[in-house]
Parts: structure tokens; sequence; C-alpha cells
């Protein structure tokens, strides 16, 4: 009888724990859109991590474990990898977001690491958890670690564009503003890159934007550089709401 009083015990107090801890996570802003599908919940989280929630479905885009925390966060359905950069990828972060059923979608180099993942090319079309999407090229023009090299090799990762509902989400990935980037069309919600060296300035990013005018844009990936010039840059374009958001630490 002690020893089922113990296990009871035990029992409880681990539920506690849980309880407690599920009531103390942090609060995390999120901003919700209306679309013909239901609310999309947009969650950022850090650097070029962020979740979206759909017609009850979760989807983390980058999910990185190092400085980001996910404490209360919900396990994907679908699980979006733009490149193999550890700023991108992270093998860990992956098991710990998975759960049974869920799907892992990634450019084709990142099969190496990720076994199970779904793969999509630069310009193809596809459904994957009910949630149809186009990779769009990413990469680098001019910029690299030394001359003859780029940090982003055209080919290699994709940005992503979400059909959710009537609206149109895209995520540039790491890229310059190449003219894959700029033929995009009828985007709703946009997220953009910006860090040297490895991507845009806040300026260069916000001439591209002004190329194909998304209705919101998101500055993200940004660290080192400010957002708020992006934002100023932006000021006055007809049509384009620019979202500043916590995407780092204090």
């Amino acid at each position: 009888m002690r020893k089922q009083w113990i296990s009871a015990s035990i029992v409880l107090a681990f539920a506690a724990s849980v309880f407690l801890a599920a009531q103390t996570s942090p609060s995390r802003p999120s901003d919700v859109i209306k679309t013909s599908g239901g609310d999309l919940k947009i969650t950022p989280i850090q650097h070029a991590s962020l979740m979206l929630e759909f017609g009850g479905k979760v989807i983390h885009i980058d999910p990185v474990g190092q400085g980001a925390d996910y404490t209360g966060l919900p396990q994907a359905d679908l699980i979006l990898i733009t490149d193999v950069h550890p700023d991108h990828q992270d093998r860990a972060m992956i098991d710990k977001l998975k759960k049974a059923g869920t799907v892992v979608v990634a450019p084709a180099a990142s099969k190496q690491a990720i076994a199970e993942a779904q793969t999509i090319a630069n310009g193809e079309k596809k459904t994957f958890a009910g949630i149809a999407m186009e990779a769009v090229a990413m990469y680098n023009i001019e910029r690299g670690p030394q001359p003859g090299m780029k940090f982003h090799d055209k080919g290699r990762g994709n940005g992503y564009i979400l059909t959710l509902g009537d609206k149109r989400l895209y995520l540039s990935g790491d890229t310059e503003c190449t003219p894959e980037m700029k033929a995009v069309q009828n985007i709703d919600i946009a997220f953009i890159c910006m860090n040297l060296p490895y991507t845009m300035t806040p300026g260069e990013a916000a001439d591209c934007a002004k190329t194909f005018k998304p209705k919101i844009v998101y500055p993200n990936h940004f660290r080192g550089s400010d957002p708020q010039e992006f934002a100023t840059a932006l000021k006055g374009t007809a049509g384009v709401e620019v979202r500043v958001r916590k995407w780092y630490p204090q």
C-alpha cells in the first residue's frame, strides 16, 4: 500500500511540475491574419525560425535550438528547411519537434543529414501535409567568402511560397535580390532576410520588396542589421505594410 502511495505521489508531483512549466512558459507575441481557410497564426521564434498555425496544422520553419526557446510550443505536422547551414538546419531540433506523421520538407542537399526528408527543387510545385507550396531559388549573386565562391550556391537551398487559404506566404531563405525573387507574384505575406556578409543590406532587401510588393512584410534573419532601416526604406510604398517583430533575445 505504501509503495502505491509513493508511486501516486510521484505521478502527481510530475503532473504538477508539467502544469507549472506550462503556466510559467514565456508569453509569445504572435500575429493572426484572417484567410478564407481560417486564421493564420504567425509566431516568430528566432533569426530564421518561426512557427505557423493554420487549418489545424502546425508548421515549423527552420527550427534551430541554439539560443532559441521552444518551451511550450507544439510539435510539428510539417517542418520546412530552407538550407543546410546550421542556422537553418538542426537535426536535434527536428527530432524534438517531430511526432508520428510529421512531414519534413527540405532541399535535396539536406538529405545527407535528414534522410527522411521529402524533397522539392527550385521551381517545383508540390503539396505536403495538405499544404500547397512552391520552391523558389535562393542564392548569392555576388557575395561569397572569397572570389569565385558564393555563400549560397544557386540550386542548393529553397525559398518557399505557401498557399494558406486565399493567402500566399513567401519565405525568402538566404538570398540576394535574385531575378527569381523579383518575379514572385501576388504575395500577401513575406519574410525577407537581411544580414551581411551573407545576404542583403536592409536597403537592398527593401528595394527587392518594392519589385513584388508584398501586402505584409516581416524582416527576419537580420542579426547584426537594423530592421528599422528596412522599414524606413519602404515607408510610403503603397500597399506594403512592414511589421518589425522581436526575433532575438535582448
